[in-house]
């Protein structure tokens, strides 16, 4: 049985870097592509960080259940859907993964593949540091979303409460001073579980 090893973590944690340094030592884990209707940002690519799709395409998929799990959040720029979608990119019985997400992403997928198939890889960093990380990456936006900025940030306290993670069984966390060493250690975790597994 494969593993699944889930990377979270409060916004501007580092969890996109950390991923893609995850995923270029390990290209062996498969990954897997969540779906959104937010607009892209500067840099981005269909099919790389995202699907990005329209709320019809998504009402689509939920009707032809499709969809493991879906959130939606009420923005300053209107709703925003995330959502983990069953499209044939999972393959338990041959393969490893490596996904990112949310706390409530990770709760779902693990009741939906099983608690013994989700490795949880929770990333913390200082709330003073991630403020000054996605100021200023959204300074580097076209259009800088400040307000969408700080409701993302005052949500994550809620989303990753400590009795919220205890519930799930996240007791472990990796935090992310050092982007290199951060790295090290994560990566060190995921080995340790590949091995058992072989």
């Amino acid at each position: 049985m494969g593993k699944i090893f889930y990377l979270m973590g409060k916004s501007a944690s580092g969890k996109d870097s950390i991923y893609k340094k995850l995923h270029s030592l390990y290209p062996q884990l498969q990954t897997l592509v969540l779906y959104t209707t937010r607009p892209m940002r500067d840099g981005e690519q269909e099919g790389v960080e995202y699907h990005f799709i329209d709320g019809l395409h998504l009402e689509s998929m939920q009707r032809d259940g499709k969809v493991i799990e879906v959130r939606t959040y009420q923005t300053v720029y209107g709703p925003w859907s995330y959502a983990t979608v069953d499209d044939g990119q999972i393959d338990l019985a041959n393969k490893d993964y490596l996904v990112i997400g949310t706390l409530d992403s990770y709760e779902k997928l693990r009741n939906y593949y099983g608690k013994e198939v989700l490795i949880p890889l929770y990333i913390t960093v200082d709330d003073g540091v991630r403020l000054e990380r996605a100021l200023l990456r959204e300074r580097q936006q076209k259009e800088p979303k400040y307000a969408e900025l700080c409701r993302r940030f005052l949500a994550d306290e809620a989303d990753f409460a400590p009795e919220r993670l205890a519930a799930l069984g996240v007791k472990e966390a990796f935090e992310n001073q050092d982007l290199e060493s951060c790295v090290e250690q994560v990566a060190a975790r995921i080995w340790k579980d590949m091995v058992k597994c072989d």
